[in-house]
C-alpha cells in the first residue's frame, strides 16, 4: 500500500465505509494524476445503463464491439467529458493522441482515437463519463483520515464488467475482509456526506 506522502499514479483507491458521499460510497478509483495541484481518477465500478453503442451513435460513430456495453460512470467532474481506458500490449500500435498510463493499459479523450478504438475494440475497454477530481492537498487529506485504502493498480480490473461487488473483491485482495470493517450511517456524521 502507497503512503500518503509518496502517493505514485497509476494507483488504485478504495472507499472507506465511512465515505457516504452517494458519488463515492463503496467505490474503487483508478488514480491517474496526483501532484501538489490536483488529483484526477476514474470510478471503476459505477457502471451506467447508458449503451455505449447509443453514445457513439450520436458521435457519427460505428461501435464494433459488444452491443450490450455501456458506459461508466468515471465521477462527477465534467460528466460530458468522455475518456478511454484500454488494454494494450507493447507490440500494439497506439492511436497518436493515446498514452500509456501503466504496463497493458492506456487512455485516451482524443475523438480519432475513438474511432479507431471502436472499430476494432480491444478486450479491455473502458468508456468513462466524468472523473473524479481534487484540489490541492484534498487526496491527501482524505487519505490520512483514512476516507481511502490504496492499492496496487491492476489493469485487469478493467478487464470484467464490475459492479459493488468489486469494492469487496480489491479489498480482498489487499488482505482486508470487508466484513470487518466499521459500517457507517449518515448519522455518524452529523446527517452530511464527506
Amino acid at each position: 500500500m502507497a503512503s500518503a506522502e509518496k502517493l505514485e499514479t497509476p494507483v488504485i483507491l478504495v472507499a472507506m465505509p465511512q465515505v457516504i458521499d452517494p458519488f463515492f460510497q463503496k467505490t474503487v478509483v483508478l488514480l491517474v494524476h496526483h501532484d501538489e495541484e490536483s488529483s484526477l481518477g476514474f470510478i471503476l465500478n459505477r457502471p451506467t445503463q447508458i449503451r455505449l453503442e447509443e453514445i457513439l451513435e450520436n458521435m457519427k460513430i460505428s461501435w464494433s464491439g459488444d452491443p450490450e456495453a455501456t458506459a461508466f460512470f468515471g465521477g462527477p467532474v465534467q460528466p460530458e467529458l468522455g475518456s478511454i481506458l484500454f488494454g494494450a500490449t507493447s507490440a500494439d500500435a497506439l492511436p497518436d493522441n493515446a498514452s500509456d498510463l501503466m504496463p497493458g493499459l492506456a487512455i485516451t479523450q482524443h475523438i480519432g482515437d475513438l474511432e479507431i478504438l471502436a472499430a476494432r475494440p480491444p478486450a479491455t475497454f473502458r468508456f468513462f463519463l466524468g472523473y473524479a477530481g481534487w484540489g490541492a492537498g484534498q487526496l491527501i487529506d482524505e487519505i490520512v483520515r483514512n476516507d481511502w485504502l490504496t492499492a496496487p493498480a491492476d489493469a485487469s480490473l478493467l478487464g470484467s464488467r464490475l459492479g459493488e461487488e468489486a469494492w469487496e473483491g480489491v479489498l480482498r485482495s489487499v488482505g482486508v475482509d470487508p466484513a470487518t470493517l466499521p459500517q457507517w450511517s449518515p448519522a455518524d456524521h452529523g446527517g452530511e456526506a464527506n
